[in-house]
Parts: C-alpha cells; structure tokens; sequence
C-alpha cells in the first residue's frame, strides 16, 4: 500500500470510528508509520484514535502527536484528576488497597506501586481516567 493509501485508510477509519471526532486531526504516513497530529476533547478519544489507528491494515507504527483540548473550556486541575484517579482505583476490586500511589503533574497521571499479579498492573495502566 502507498503512503497516500496508507493515509486515507486511516483517515476512513477515524471518520468510522464514533468515539472519535477526526475534525481536528491530521495524519501523515510514511512506509507504515502514521503520525496522528492535532487535538481530541478527552483522554479517552486519544486512546480511541490510537486504537482506531491500529486497526488499519499497513500500520506497522504510530507517532502519537494528539493534544488534549477539554471542550467547552472544561478543565481540571492536578487536585481534581487526582480525586478522579483515586476514586477509580477505589471501585476497582482487582487492585489491592493502599498498594498503588497516584501522582498528578499537570494533568498526567502516573500510577506507582507493588501489586502481586500482572493483571493488577494492567487493569489500571489500560485505564481510562475522563478528566
């Protein structure tokens, strides 16, 4: 598949994608690695056009450029994720209590801890947190 091909079926599958608003993002592809560029309204419609991504035949990798620009002027502050965060944690019953640390640093989250299971590092590492 070309470049431009490459391009356009990533372009068909965002725009299929419903999670996703491919309005404001831009792809460029180059011999399988496609470049998402722009701006999503959530963290969880970044992973989406990631995944989206993905899933199109040819991708052999992907430049994650997108940028979270929370609609409506809605944002919130590291306090604020970081409640989020903890709640989450909380309800999930496959992480252990008081085993994992949550650190927020302008809007980035960063999880640390010992757990004693591999599917308890990765229920929360796979996480969604809609801030």
């Amino acid at each position: 598949m070309t470049d431009q091909g490459l391009k356009q079926s990533v372009l068909d599958e965002l725009v299929w994608e419903p999670s996703v608003d491919g309005a404001h993002i831009g792809v460029t592809a180059q011999g399988g690695v496609v470049t998402l560029t722009g701006h999503v309204g959530s963290y969880a419609e970044k992973c989406a056009a990631e995944r989206a991504a993905g899933r199109v035949s040819g991708v052999k990798a992907i430049a994650e450029e997108l940028e979270i620009r929370y609609l409506y002027g809605v944002g919130h502050g590291d306090e604020d994720i970081a409640k989020q965060a903890l709640n989450v944690l909380n309800w999930d019953l496959s992480v252990p209590k008081d085993k994992v640390k949550i650190k927020v640093e302008k809007g980035w989250i960063t999880l640390s801890g010992d757990v004693n299971w591999y599917y308890q590092m990765q229920s929360r590492t796979s996480a969604s947190f809609s801030a």
